[in-house]
């Protein structure tokens, strides 16, 4: 499993995912901005009432709150970006660690559109949940890589598995080897809690969970 994940982390800067990498981060980085304006004119509005000195405050805590807002907001987004172009990073996976394998079927837009949506949606809701825990119980580190490392291993290990078997059976695969995939998940957790490095999240995950997903699926026990 930490031989995956170095292999897949040594694949991130070669040149067919760099042109993906690219072009996820390009997106990302305007719809965050597209983003940040929009908070920023709808706080704005609401800024200049009352005292003067209430006015610096509240500036201060918009200001403060954009770059939280944006900061919690860059890993689902860079998800959902980065859900139009995982299928191209799982081929070039698939075809260098099995080249002989059977190809992988891309998954329609539509489904990939709504797995993205989805997981973008969960994703802030598990961090904000791991947010309150961090305020109010002091566990936020713990539950942070559980939460995360769950539903980071499941969301792309089943991704990997979709491309060759229905969404019951991915799930199912996912049932039978959830400890290993939830360490997977808890070391692709490691890269979303580093600020700006999170943004490699989805090709890292991509390339990790379908290494993990093709050694599980060529085991012994799954070969039936």
């Amino acid at each position: 499993m930490i031989n995956d994940a170095f292999e897949a982390a040594s694949q991130i800067f070669t040149p067919p995912f760099r042109r993906v990498m690219w072009r996820s981060l390009g997106l990302t980085a305007a719809v965050l901005v597209l983003a940040g304006i929009g908070l920023d004119r709808l706080a704005v509005s609401y800024i200049h009432v009352g005292p003067a000195w209430l006015s610096y405050v509240l500036s201060a805590v918009v200001a403060l709150g954009l770059v939280v807002g944006l900061i919690v907001l860059a890993p689902p987004t860079t998800s959902l970006v980065a859900s139009f172009y995982l299928d191209d990073i799982a081929t070039i996976v698939e075809r260098s660690i099995d080249p002989h394998g059977p190809p992988g079927r891309p998954l329609p837009l539509g489904p990939s559109i709504a797995l993205g949506v989805r997981f973008a949606l969960l994703s802030i809701v598990v961090n904000l949940v791991v947010l309150a825990l961090t305020i109010f119980t002091g566990v936020g580190l713990a539950a942070f890589f559980v939460l995360n490392g769950y539903l980071l291993g499941r969301e792309y290990f089943e991704l990997a598995a979709m491309r060759h078997a229905s969404a019951e059976e991915a799930r199912a695969l996912f049932d039978r080897h959830m400890l290993e995939v939830f360490a997977a998940g808890a070391i692709v957790a490691v890269l979303v809690a580093i600020p700006v490095v999170n943004l490699l999240t989805p090709l890292f995950a991509t390339a990790y969970l379908t290494r993990v997903y093709k050694r599980i699926a060529r085991s012994p026990g799954e070969q039936r």
